[in-house]
């Protein structure tokens, strides 16, 4: 693993800048084809806007709310789709991922995209440099990251889509990796986006992931190895993990989202649970969205990107939720629902936590913290303008869901890079962003910005506190 260390340019890829108070901040200038997670069509360009992107060392109050610091920018690279993780018993060191489309190779050979990772060992205040991951040299895509109780860090990633999605751990803080673990079923030609859970101390690991039908890899040994489960549904359609939790009792919770093979049509949100570490698996519908908006007014973006996302989570004392948007209407814009459950079978009615019914809301992940009812919701949408203007917000419960906190603006800059206004970003790059509850109960969020499907874009991170 090679880190970029040339220079502060080349580390970090943009303008830095340290933000006072009072300061005034220099103005921001069978086989799914290509599309690393099935559900576009993301090019690789080569562009970014390096030279034109604030990035901020050091963290300093939110302009929206009291309670965050602002947003702060990763790079000025071509950033998008990043992960999150935090060691669960010392809230100083938190682990990032993200995917980078432009910028230094892994290796010689080695193409782009590719995975990098950073780390703060002060909670998330400063960053180390980046790192790479492990390189098969194969475009590398989705990145999911997890840390066990004793700090060894658990890693699933795609290379490409062939071999695809992959597997290693490393027990020196990312500075090696053990060799890489492929998935690839009996039968399969591809295999695409995990998602990957630990128990808390290593023991069980699983990693769910598609090759268009659904499957997981289990290991009860830390890793070592891993059996991949049959094919675990039975239609034709075309199958997303895209949260789940390892309950206090051993349950293990994957949420999930299928559609069409075109994306026409409805969408289901479903979720599958485990109680034997994952040696066989109960599937149930919780709800149904008609199809989603498209999206010709964004460069690069086709029907599907809007479609359903669902995140989980489960408090210290077993309690589920989940949170996804969906819409009533074919087209219409997709709100955002909330539910929970103490079973993972039956569930509460719909919560609608979202803006209005104007509005499109997308991207939705979800946290437990580290007390019995809280929990952290996280969603873009695009209240401050209609496809023009979206923004990460977070809501948060300490009832278990019975009342919630308003919502709370997490991209608070007006500047920084060319895609933000005062009014917000102008697309939430990439499907997927991240967030996690630290040891003392504090939320860490991380997301993309872009200017538009295609970008370029960044990966933008803040905290509670």
């Amino acid at each position: 693993m090679t880190a970029l260390v040339a220079c502060v340019g080349l580390m970090f890829g943009g303008v830095y800048a340290t933000h006072h108070a009072a300061a005034t901040h220099p103005a921001a200038s069978d086989d799914r084809g290509l599309d690393p997670d099935g559900k576009g069509e993301k090019k690789f360009t080569g562009l970014s806007f390096e030279k034109q992107t604030r990035v901020d060392r050091y963290p300093f109050p939110s302009t929206a709310a009291t309670s965050l610091d602002s947003e702060r920018v990763w790079s000025g690279y071509d950033d998008w789709e990043p992960a999150i993780a935090i060691h669960p018993t010392n809230p100083n060191i938190v682990y990032q991922l993200t995917t980078r489309y432009n910028g230094p190779k892994a290796c010689n050979g080695c193409p782009l995209p590719v995975i990098v990772m950073r780390t703060s060992t002060d909670g998330g205040n400063t960053w180390g440099p980046d790192r790479f991951i492990p390189n098969a040299k194969k475009s590398q895509n989705d990145p999911e990251i997890a840390v066990a109780t004793d700090g060894t860090i658990y890693m699933a990633w795609m290379d490409g889509y062939t071999p695809g999605v992959a597997f290693a751990k490393s027990s020196n803080g990312g500075a090696t990796w053990t060799p890489a673990i492929h998935f690839a079923p009996p039968g399969t030609k591809f295999t695409d986006k995990p998602i990957l859970l630990i128990s808390p101390n290593g023991q069980y690991v699983y990693v769910g992931f598609n090759s268009s039908d659904n499957y997981v890899a289990t290991s009860s040994n830390y890793g070592a190895n891993f059996t991949i489960s049959g094919k675990l549904n039975n239609d034709t359609r075309y199958w997303f993990h895209t949260g789940g939790a390892v309950a206090p009792n051993g349950d293990v919770y994957f949420i999930t989202s299928d559609f069409t093979q075109d994306y026409t049509g409805d969408a289901n949100i479903k979720v599958m649970r485990s109680t034997n570490h994952g040696a066989s698996w109960t599937i149930t519908l919780v709800d149904t969205s008609k199809q989603m908006p498209d999206c010709p007014w964004s460069a690069g973006c086709k029907l599907g990107f809007f479609g359903t996302i669902a995140g989980l989570a489960i408090d210290p004392v077993g309690k589920v939720m989940i949170a996804y948007n969906a819409n009533n209407t074919a087209s219409a814009p997709m709100q955002m629902y909330a539910r929970s459950s103490t079973d993972g079978v039956t569930w509460s009615a719909r919560q609608d936590l979202g803006a209005g019914l104007a509005y499109n809301h997308c991207n939705v992940a979800v946290a437990a913290g580290n007390v019995s009812g809280s929990f952290a919701i996280v969603w873009q949408d695009d209240r401050n303008g209609v496809n023009t203007a979206f923004n990460a917000w977070m809501r948060t419960t300490t009832t278990g869901g019975g009342s919630w906190n308003p919502a709370q603006r997490l991209s608070d800059q007006a500047t920084g890079a060319p895609y933000k206004t005062a009014a917000g970003h102008k697309f939430p790059y990439g499907d997927y962003l991240e967030v996690q509850a630290d040891s003392t109960g504090q939320y860490h969020a991380i997301w993309g910005e872009g200017i538009s499907y295609t970008g370029p874009g960044g990966t933008w991170y803040t905290r509670t506190h």
